[in-house]
């Protein structure tokens, strides 16, 4: 194992490249090739993509890692060279949040959930906030990132707190317990989601869950269980009292789609991933797709990508939200990158599955409908 003992930002430039997408789906048996068909949006870029600001993890709340600024080009881009490097002190446990931009301002977070304000063009620091969690929390240390929004940075901690600080000062504005870490072991890895008046956040712990805090107050709006419980729908998947242990926990970030007021989450593995036998069933809604009313927590639709999860495939990482054309009428679409090697392509109102696509010719453990091969639950 390599460890990093030094932990520092730089300010690196790069180009951003379109995003690749079949222009149908290929036929039963048959692997779309990389490359081919590349996508093109006819929707405007949305809010975030345009100018120098980058105010959300994907960029905008669409997802898109997309910038159309032009100054980095292919005939200038060997001449790129660090500006201004800046160390976060938290030397054992790295970085692993994506920096938001917003007018000039740098914020970010380590590992430990200590947020830095930074002038993005001299690396000077405006102000830092450094959490400290009770003696004998012993979660990892695993913030990837914060929330800029309301006049507020938010960032989540290791032992299950939202904390909301002041965007100019870093002086805490509210602080709540999403769980109590003593006895459930919650704990908030991923990055909070501003929509509207409230701040979304996913957490760990024997049940996921996807929790709304009003960003004025800190109150909590609504929250809804990535395992359904006693009575909910869904619940009939798991085997016996599994479903209270069988965590799908929800451990980055989800995207946003303002047209049509849904918010998508992903939902992680069941548990224990590798030791199935007491947990017979699809096992919802772990490794799942889920739209949610961002106003109500209410599930709209969810699509399963990997029922009865044994592989810790998961299905967190952000969704690609983009319009298109397909087979003759624009379609409102979902890109998920499914990090065991495929590619899912949904209608985002109504979950309805269009394709799957392989990063590599030789994956196929899905099969055209998009289920698993082989899978006996």
């Amino acid at each position: 194992m390599v460890v990093t003992h030094r932990a520092h930002i730089l300010l690196l430039l790069f180009l951003a490249v379109p995003t690749l997408l079949p222009a149908q789906r290929p036929n039963a048996g048959t692997a779309a090739n990389p490359g081919r068909n590349q996508a093109r949006t006819t929707a405007p870029l949305p809010r975030g993509a345009t100018g120098a600001d980058w105010p959300g993890y994907g960029g905008t709340p669409l997802a898109w890692r997309y910038s159309a600024l032009g100054q980095i080009n292919s005939t200038n881009v060997k001449k790129l060279a660090p500006v201004w490097s800046f160390e976060t002190g938290d030397y054992l446990d790295g970085l692993l949040s994506t920096p938001i931009v917003v007018d000039g301002i740098v914020y970010l977070s380590s590992a430990s959930s200590y947020v830095f304000a930074l002038n993005g063009t001299t690396g000077d620091l405006i102000w830092q906030y450094k959490y400290e969690p009770p003696v004998g929390v012993t979660a990892a240390k695993k913030s990837r990132g914060v929330a800029v929004g309301d006049g507020k940075v938010f960032v989540g901690t290791r032992d299950d707190y939202l904390i909301a600080l002041d965007q100019k000062t870093g002086k805490e504005v509210w602080k709540v317990a999403n769980g109590d870490w003593t006895t459930c072991r919650c704990g908030i890895n991923g990055i909070p989601l501003i929509i509207k008046d409230k701040v979304l956040v996913g957490a760990t712990g024997p049940r996921g869950n996807v929790t709304a805090y009003n960003t004025k107050t800190g109150h909590r709006e609504w929250r809804f269980y990535t395992i359904p419980g006693e009575g909910e729908q869904g619940k009939e998947t798991w085997d016996e009292d599994s479903w209270k242990y069988g965590e799908a926990n929800v451990w980055t970030t989800g995207s946003y789609d303002p047209e049509l007021n849904l918010t998508y989450w992903g939902a992680g593995d069941p548990r224990p991933v590798f030791f199935n036998s007491n947990r017979k069933g699809n096992n919802l809604y772990s490794a799942s797709i889920l739209a949610l009313d961002p106003d109500s927590g209410k599930l709209r639709w969810h699509y399963q990508e990997v029922p009865h999860d044994t592989w810790d495939w998961d299905t967190d990482y952000e969704f690609n939200l983009i319009d298109r054309e397909v087979r003759g009428r624009m379609r409102k679409l979902m890109v998920h990158l499914q990090k065991a090697g495929f590619g899912f392509v949904l209608d985002r109102e109504t979950g309805e599955l269009l394709g799957t696509y392989p990063f590599a010719e030789h994956i196929n453990w899905v099969q055209r409908n998009g289920r698993p091969c082989n899978v006996h639950v």
